[in-house]
This record gives C-alpha cells, sequence and structure tokens, in this order.
C-alpha cells in the first residue's frame, strides 16, 4: 500500500477506537444507557475494507458495528448521539448503537439479528446488478452468524446470480461466552464458500496490508461482474461481548497475547518502517481524540427525542391495529 493510504486506515483505526473509548467512559459513568458491543481490538478489517469503496458502495453491518459506521464515512456526532438516545442521531435516537444507519453514505444498517444483514447485503447487490450501478455491496458478520441459515442462503443466492457481494467474516474466536471451536464445524470458515462455488481466503484481521491485498481482489472481482468472495479476518475483541461482561469463558492470558497483536501498533511499526515521523502519527491520534471530544461534547448537549414526535418515522398499515 502507498503511504497516504496507511495513513488514512491507520487514521481511521484511531478513530474508531477513540470512539468505542469514549462509548465505553459514558457507559461507565451512568450518561449512556443501556450496554453496547465494541470492537475495540477489531479495527483494521472495517478500516481497511471500507478504505477501498466508493462512498455510494454498500455496507451491511451487526451488533458490533460503530466501526463499520465510522469507517463508511459517519459522523462521529451523529453516531455518538445515536447511541446515546438524542434527537441529533442518525436515527433520531430511536435506534440506538445496533441499528445505526446512513444511507447517503450506503451504509445500510446494523442488525440486532445474527446474520440478519447478509441477505440485505445480498438484496443490495442483486439491486445494484438489475439497474447497472456498477456498485458493490459488503456484508459484515461474525463467527456465529456463519452458523445460521441466512448466511447459506445467502452465499448459495449470491454465487448463482453472480452479484457484486463481498462478504466479510470478522472471526473474534467468539460467539457471546462461546468460542468457535465449540459450535462451529470448520477451523476456517472461509473453506465454506467452496461449497458454493466462490473464491475463499484467510487473513490475519489485525493487518491491513493483508486484508487489503484480499479486499481489493474481491471488490474487483465483484465490480467486474464475476461474482462473490467469502473474506474470513481472525481477530480478536479486547472486551467482552457487551458492556459489563466480566469474560469468565476466557483467560488474562490469552487476552494479553491478542493485545500483543494490536492493529494499531502493527500498523504504526509499518509507518515507521516507511519513514513516517512519529510525531506525524501522534498527531492523527490526537485528531482521532479531538473529534470524539468534540462528538461527546455535542451529544451531551444535544436534546432527548420528544415523545409527541413518537409515532413519526414509523411504518404502519394506516389502519386501527
Amino acid at each position: 500500500m502507498e503511504n497516504q493510504q496507511l495513513l488514512d486506515i491507520y487514521f481511521m483505526m484511531h478513530k474508531i477506537r477513540k470512539f468505542e473509548e469514549k462509548a465505553l467512559h459514558l457507559f461507565e459513568a451512568n450518561k449512556l444507557r443501556g450496554s453496547v458491543h465494541l470492537c475495540i481490538g477489531q479495527e483494521a478489517t472495517p478500516a481497511t475494507v471500507c478504505s477501498l469503496l466508493n462512498e455510494d458502495d454498500y455496507i451491511t453491518s451487526t451488533h458490533r458495528g460503530h466501526g463499520h459506521c465510522i469507517a463508511k464515512g459517519a459522523d462521529v456526532r451523529y453516531a455518538l448521539a445515536e447511541l446515546m438516545g438524542r434527537s441529533t442521531g442518525y436515527c433520531k435516537g430511536r435506534g440506538g448503537s445496533m441499528h445505526i444507519a446512513d444511507f447517503t453514505k450506503g451504509n445500510l444498517g446494523a442488525n440486532a439479528i445474527v446474520g440478519g444483514g447478509i441477505p440485505i447485503a445480498v438484496g443490495a447487490a442483486l439491486a445494484s446488478k438489475m439497474q447497472n450501478e456498477g456498485k458493490v455491496a459488503i456484508s459484515f458478520f461474525g463467527d456465529s452468524a456463519s452458523n445460521e441459515g441466512t448466511f447459506h442462503e445467502s452465499l448459495n443466492l449470491a454465487s448463482v446470480w453472480k452479484l457484486p457481494v463481498v462478504f466479510v467474516c470478522e472471526n473474534n474466536l467468539y460467539g457471546i461466552s462461546v468460542p468457535s471451536w465449540q459450535s462451529t464445524s470448520v477451523k476456517d470458515i472461509a473453506v465454506r464458500g467452496e461449497g458454493y462455488n466462490m473464491p475463499y481466503v484467510v487473513v490475519d484481521g489485525n493487518k491491513p496490508d493483508e486484508i487489503e491485498k484480499a479486499a481489493r481482489a474481491a471488490i474487483e472481482r465483484a465490480r467486474a461482474g464475476e461474482g462473490p468472495t467469502l473474506i474470513e479476518c481472525k481477530t480478536y475483541r479486547w472486551l467482552g461481548h457487551w458492556t459489563g461482561d466480566p469474560t469468565p469463558y476466557r483467560t488474562k492470558e490469552e487476552v494479553e497475547e491478542w493485545k500483543k497483536k494490536c492493529p494499531i501498533a502493527y500498523t504504526r511499526k509499518l509507518l515507521e518502517e516507511q519513514g513516517v515521523a512519529p510525531a506525524d502519527l501522534d498527531a492523527l491520534e490526537a485528531k482521532a481524540q479531538a473529534l470524539v471530544d468534540e462528538a461527546e461534547t455535542f451529544a451531551l448537549n444535544s436534546p432527548e427525542p420528544d415523545p409527541a414526535q413518537v409515532l413519526e418515522d414509523v411504518f404502519y398499515d394506516g389502519g386501527d391495529n
């Protein structure tokens, strides 16, 4: 990768991490009601994949979706306001952490249903193909979603119709508290692509250079009308499944070993080896922190939704029921 692309990814990873740290701080201060699912440790995959997309390309996300949302161009002010249930949020404070969407950026939404976003990405890819738009859809999902029926149905249909969709599995090794080896029949989820006659690849999900190579090839293939690809990014969430999860199902030693594989530290080392000054990298981190601090002020000063508007933006059949 060229220096500027890697610098952009480095900055985006910092912006995602600072956002997640801010959300955790606000939760612990009892200013953010309800738990959230944080992606600290997993920043490389969304930052790298989304760096290769056009603004009007599509993504679908997961319950652990803040990183996808931000990497696809979200304004962190509106994203944090949504987490805090404020009327200035992307969904006017009604969707919350697991349902952020921004159609103007091609973000078709996070999804609280495990595997729920996968068929939506396939539908978006089908629409793009039928309308000859040249858009690509990215479906982000976790390891547990690969055991859902929607995963298999979606991969089959995408392959049959050669749709411009890339399936990106962020395998963080756990489905809530269950390790993937206890719930999944294969060591590498990517090999399931073979059953649906599509290319598949396993990459280190903490290394942007590996992710970029695989994602670029898959996106170019999709855009050229050659059909879908399945990419598995092996990664790890440093924190629990949700804020407050005490994680009794894994050891501190395991967590510390994965922290040594920090994607931000890895990328910083690459950039320094390419001649980027440490002071310039520090400045990018400070810039990310300033943006998130500004978002905190914006969200805390934003009004809560007006109860009188509770029926606005709600779809119903117009009847009495």
